[in-house]
């Protein structure tokens, strides 16, 4: 273990290192094309190659460098985890509101993913970047346990111009929420009727608030209190197979919408 820990510290110590010993995993490079591609100095390459060299990480074939096996498998692990500790600083602020008991997928998948957070000057961002991806998508697949207003006017109208098919899937007490104000229960009602739009409601819950415009994956992410606090974006495969599979979990386990079960819901609730 100390001698593994050692070589880990040697590699990390020199950010040259880790990028000739990547870049002679994947081709054989002179000297002279390794400080073209690397940027370091013909001195600092000459240390790293007579380490490298030293350690039986690369070979020297008469004309060019190239890894040995065992230098491939070095530089396969180190970029592996250097990708893995960059995803895991990108998610580090916001790891608190992931809801990754519900994430059936590994973390890493988020690597590419797109984080935003409330700041001063745009306190509201991280929904207003949901709302333009809702308002641009032609399908449109939604599970959560809210559905704030400026949600459901994006949808309706998009809806109702013929330029979305909306197939939504809320908790119980989102719909009960929203019937709590007639404006807009009005709006709701006349989305579950639009004939581009199938709004379910599961009495069970949904434990997080999940959209899937097209071929993107919003997460809206809040604290214990309810307050937005970040939105992530992905394209990944994976993070969309799970969406699409878990939005059809949630539907097949959910009833069709009736305005009729939520009619007194202002005071008390049928659920």
């Amino acid at each position: 273990m100390d001698d593994a820990l050692t070589e880990i510290e040697f590699l990390a110590r020199s950010e040259n290192r880790v990028a000739v010993l990547q870049h002679l995993a994947e081709d054989r490079y002179t000297r002279g094309e390794l400080g073209e591609v690397t940027g370091a100095s013909q001195a600092t390459l000459g240390r790293v190659i007579e380490d490298f060299t030293d350690r039986s990480w690369i070979r020297y074939d008469g004309s060019k460098y190239v890894a040995t096996a065992t230098g491939r498998l070095v530089a396969e692990s180190a970029t592996h985890l250097l990708q893995t500790l960059e995803t895991e600083t990108k998610l580090r602020e916001i790891i608190d509101y992931l809801p990754t008991h519900a994430m059936d997928f590994d973390l890493e998948c988020l690597a590419d993913a797109k984080i935003i957070v409330p700041t001063q000057t745009r306190p509201t961002a991280p929904l207003q970047e949901v709302l333009e991806l809702m308002g641009t998508a032609a399908h449109l697949r939604v599970f959560s346990h809210a559905f704030n207003e400026k949600s459901i006017a994006v949808v309706a109208e998009e809806v109702q111009r013929g330029a979305q098919t909306f197939e939504g899937v809320l908790s119980a007490s989102a719909v009960t929420a929203i019937a709590e104000n007639n404006t807009l229960w009005e709006r709701l009602q006349t989305l579950a009727a639009a004939e581009d739009a199938d709004l379910r409601v599961r009495t069970d819950g949904v434990p997080l608030a999940a959209t899937i415009a097209d071929k993107t994956v919003i997460l809206l992410l809040r604290d214990k209190h309810g307050v937005v606090q970040a939105s992530l974006e992905s394209q990944n495969d994976h993070v969309y197979q799970w969406a699409v599979e878990t939005h059809e979990h949630y539907r097949r386990t959910a009833v069709p919408f009736d305005s009729g079960q939520f009619s007194d819901s202002a005071t008390s609730s049928p659920w």
